[in-house]
């Protein structure tokens, strides 16, 4: 990878392209956005391949540079004026899915469960949405989203308390 062997990269993105595209997807709520958004990413781990350190998961090295990406994107113009009219409608190819045996009713609640929370992640300020999704999404420890955010541990951990504050008055008494 380091050497930028074509099979390296190859195998590289196919290993990572679902956590960059998903990380993107759900910080951006846009499919179009979040695969410009994993090229750019993808673009720029090929120009700092020979920076990567091969003892290290380079898991958050992704996120924090996909979370930088979309940093800068919505600090654009054109992305505050598309957001404001922009569905918050999320792709059922990107969602969590939680299964329980065969039972069709429980299917459906648990799917309307999934959209809500969806809904209300999306409706979170930037900075707070950013913690749940690398945090729970992702699956970083809150030290990992600390330096991906650039913030103190203790900070990332005060950002994720107040991101499920917010989203529990969100979704009170409509989640049954």
């Amino acid at each position: 990878m380091r050497r930028r062997e074509p099979a390296a990269l190859a195998a590289f993105f196919e290993r990572y392209f679902d956590q960059v595209h998903g990380l993107a997807y759900y910080l951006l709520g846009e499919r179009t956005a979040a695969e410009d958004l994993t090229q750019e990413v993808f673009l720029k781990v090929h120009r700092a391949a020979h920076q990567l350190d091969s003892s290290r998961d380079p898991g958050p090295w992704l996120s924090a540079i996909a979370y930088n990406a979309c940093r800068d994107l919505w600090r654009s113009g054109a992305y505050r004026l598309a957001r404001r009219s922009a569905s918050i409608d999320q792709e059922a190819g990107v969602a969590l899915t939680l299964t329980h045996g065969d039972d069709p009713e429980h299917h459906a609640l648990q799917g309307e469960r999934e959209r809500l929370v969806r809904e209300a992640i999306t409706r979170l300020p930037d900075s707070l949405r950013a913690v749940v999704l690398l945090y729970d999404y992702q699956g970083l420890s809150h030290q990992e989203v600390a330096l991906v955010l650039k913030l103190g541990h203790a900070a990332a951990r005060k950002r994720y308390s107040r991101a499920l504050a917010a989203l529990g008055k969100m979704l009170r008494g409509r989640l049954g």
